[in-house]
């Protein structure tokens, strides 16, 4: 640790990225002990330790039968009162539904976070085999899912750089070897020259997506829209006709942010 850092600097942050876990895991299930311990990287005393803590003030709960925790009221009452200053999902619901609903595709709102992107909002589209690889509060580094990727790609060429001197090929230790430095870089370019991503297969065989990016008033990329489903409807001829359908409404989107 920074030996400048505020005492007990630690022990929040550990608590803060259990917290995002358990959300992550919310609409799933709930997370078990043994994907936080792996997730986190804590020990199991630790990770207990600090979940009983969070527990004894209703900031996640866990369920008595299975023991998985699941994100507590306490959350609900913050995010609540933080949604009044930060809310830009309610702003793309309508949006990411006609986006389901022309491409009949599941489809995403997904907001860039440090070097992450979280998935705000999620529908599912018409077409009844779907993807099940995100949802909302799942989070994936920039440059994993589509989202991330487009973000990633729009980014200054010094950020997305920086980035990726800092990951290095760390995220093809966890996602696979086509999420090294090379590969991904190579995938930058080719969002570059589209204007959108597309991710084939890269985390669940079988299961693409393309994302498209949202961007703020002063022209970054802070958040995205994308799609997801099975591979045999993303042929070459419905990737073009999926891309501009996910541009136009990141389009609609980025004036309504501006």
């Amino acid at each position: 640790m920074d030996t400048g850092s505020p005492r007990g600097t630690q022990s929040v942050a550990r608590a803060a990225l259990l917290m995002r876990l358990v959300t992550a895991q919310g609409e799933r299930g709930g997370a078990r002990m043994t994907y936080l311990v792996a997730e986190s990287g804590l020990t199991r005393p630790t990770a207990h330790r600090l979940l009983t803590a969070l527990k004894a003030e209703a900031l996640v709960d866990q369920d008595p039968v299975t023991g998985r925790w699941f994100p507590g009221p306490e959350l609900f009452l913050m995010g609540t009162v933080a949604a009044e200053r930060y809310d830009v999902a309610e702003r793309s619901r309508d949006i990411v539904h006609a986006l389901a609903l022309e491409t009949e595709e599941s489809a995403f709102f997904s907001m860039r976070r440090g070097d992450e992107t979280v998935c705000l909002v999620h529908e599912d589209g018409a077409f009844p085999i779907r993807s099940h690889v995100l949802s909302e509060g799942v989070r994936f580094p920039l440059g994993v899912a589509s989202a991330g990727l487009v973000i990633l790609a729009l980014l200054p060429a010094a950020e997305s750089d920086a980035y990726l001197a800092r990951t290095g090929d760390s995220l093809a230790g966890r996602w696979g070897q086509a999420h090294g430095s090379a590969p991904l870089r190579t995938r930058i370019a080719e969002t570059r020259d589209r204007g959108y991503s597309v991710n084939p297969g890269l985390i669940v065989e079988g299961s693409w997506g393309m994302g498209a990016a949202v961007l703020s008033k002063s022209g970054r990329p802070d958040w995205a829209l994308s799609i997801t489903g099975v591979e045999f409807r993303f042929d070459a001829a419905r990737r073009a006709e999926l891309g501009r359908a996910l541009l136009a409404h990141a389009h609609e989107l980025s004036r309504r942010m501006r």
